[in-house]
């Protein structure tokens, strides 16, 4: 069988195949026995039904429609075989199916043209000598205090106050009445806004602004109006923004007394003899935690820098899958979540979450086909004995392991530790300055607001207005930013998870 390749563009391969004339009968003949034996055609047997009769039934270009695609994908296994070419998924019929049926002719030569993807193809420019900053992240001085006095709070023992009025980190139990002003300037009830007994704390942020603050200062048994305006962004529409009056009385003031912090304390609320201890082991784990974020931050510069120098084609094959993926991974996070994915999940949504998906998705192939390309180029590989002590370690953490299979769980954690030894070893072959946390996010803020008051410099004033909110909605989000993104973390999950994921 005659077969003509073509390299063509997203790592794909184009062939041109002649099927010979002996192929062509082979396989019309094998079509042709296989559907007669399974037709039915009244007053005949199954199996003993006449060619003529047969194709008058089912229909000369539906039937030579079914030699085709058994034809084209005969063909094209064995050209993909013959020319040992390293295909996958299925392929892609460039010929045009109607144009095949008209021209094929049982015993006859015909030639399709027909295409498959292979593997990405992949040039990585550069890996070593690369320059990049990273944020350190550095632990809050003050988180341990702040942890300790939240364990206070929360052993801490209410104690009635009778001789002085509410005040500043009190527990006040109320009654009050809320009523929100209509489109008509009266005040009326609304749902959920009324309580009996209700037990708040006095600490602000509690209820919307206004309402624990009207407490502060009441006296036992006083009653009282507090006029305040529902805030523009309240989660009940209906409600946002609108003028409303609680009728508050104070049944009750409770004050908060703290145990101390001492030893006893430690070993109520931990497995510490002492609270210097417990001190300790909050302090070791707060600066563990800014460890690896700054680690994170590291590796994810690193991997942009590499991702920048990265010229790949890939395959559409490669990309479906990882939406699939992306995908799958959504719909069960939502599950977890009690949410019922098969009422709320329609096809229009699903294709709407796969076009999202894929700028994603071709994202984390080019940060993969990046980090797999140094471990080509240098030899990186996993030991087994590495692994197997890795998968011990994550066997032991799983209830059930019944549950888990063996297979998956082992590929996660070679993809885990093979990506753990690229990034160490890109560490040492590249420079990555540290610089304090926010610095790199400023900048960003910066480089794009400046960006687009060029462009508002270049355009007209019509458009200027719909650009200066475009600037400050960048501005928004580039202040919501999280310390770290998942660009560290390409492929595989962490150790903890890993028997989770298989």
């Amino acid at each position: 069988m005659k077969v003509t390749q073509e390299v063509l563009p997203d790592s794909q391969v184009g062939l041109e195949i002649e099927i010979p004339a002996d192929l062509s009968q082979k396989t019309y003949d094998q079509v042709l026995n296989k559907m007669m034996r399974t037709v039915n055609v009244p007053g005949f047997r199954k199996g003993k039904v006449p060619k003529q009769v047969f194709l008058q039934r089912v229909g000369l270009t539906q039937f030579k429609a079914a030699v085709i695609e058994e034809l084209v994908q005969n063909a094209v296994d064995k050209a993909i075989k013959q020319e040992e070419i390293d295909a996958i998924g299925n392929y892609q019929l460039k010929s045009g199916f109607e144009e095949l049926i008209s021209q094929y002719e049982p015993g006859q030569p015909i030639t399709i043209q027909a295409s498959v993807d292979v593997p990405p193809r992949v040039t990585l420019k550069t890996y070593k000598g690369l320059s990049v900053q990273a944020e350190e992240v550095l632990p809050d001085p003050e988180r341990v205090d702040s942890t300790l006095a939240q364990y206070q709070n929360n052993l801490a023992t209410l104690v009635p106050i009778e001789d002085r009025p509410a005040q500043a980190g009190d527990v006040a139990v109320i009654d009050f009445v809320g009523k929100v002003q209509t489109d008509s300037g009266e005040f009326e009830e609304f749902q959920g806004g009324s309580g009996t007994d209700f037990q708040v704390e006095l600490e602000e942020g509690r209820f919307i602004p206004g309402f624990v603050e009207g407490i502060i200062g009441m006296a036992l048994e006083e009653a009282k109006d507090v006029e305040i305006p529902f805030p523009d962004d309240y989660s009940q529409a209906e409600l946002a923004g609108k003028p409303a009056v609680f009728s508050i009385t104070l049944k009750e003031i409770k004050e908060k007394e703290l145990p101390e912090l001492d030893d006893d304390f430690a070993q109520e609320i931990s497995e510490f003899e002492t609270i210097e201890a417990l001190r300790t082991s909050l302090i070791e784990r707060y600066q563990e935690e800014a460890d690896e974020k700054t680690k994170a931050n590291k590796d994810a510069a690193l991997v942009k820098a590499l991702v920048e120098h990265l010229e790949a084609e890939i395959p559409n094959t490669l990309v479906q899958k990882e939406v699939d993926f992306l995908l799958t991974q959504t719909i069960m996070q939502l599950s977890r979540q009690g949410i019922d994915v098969n009422k709320m999940l329609s096809r229009e949504l699903v294709d709407g979450m796969r076009q999202r998906t894929r700028p994603e998705a071709i994202d984390r192939l080019r940060r993969t086909l990046a980090l797999g390309e140094v471990a080509k180029q240098e030899g990186i590989k996993i030991e087994e004995e590495a692994l197997q002590e890795k998968i011990k370690e994550a066997m032991a953490e799983v209830e059930d392991p019944s549950q888990i299979d063996p297979d998956r769980l082992k590929q996660v954690l070679t993809e885990e530790l093979l990506q753990e030894k690229i990034l160490a070893w890109l560490e040492e072959a590249n420079t990555v300055e540290l610089v304090p946390e926010g610095t790199l996010q400023e900048e960003a803020i910066v480089d794009q607001a400046d960006a687009l008051e060029a462009t508002v410099v270049e355009t007209d004033d019509s458009e200027s207005d719909a650009i200066e909110v475009e600037a400050t909605a960048v501005a928004d989000d580039a202040g919501e930013t999280t310390e770290a993104d998942d660009e560290g973390e390409p492929e595989a999950g962490k150790t903890k998870k890993a028997a989770k994921d298989a």
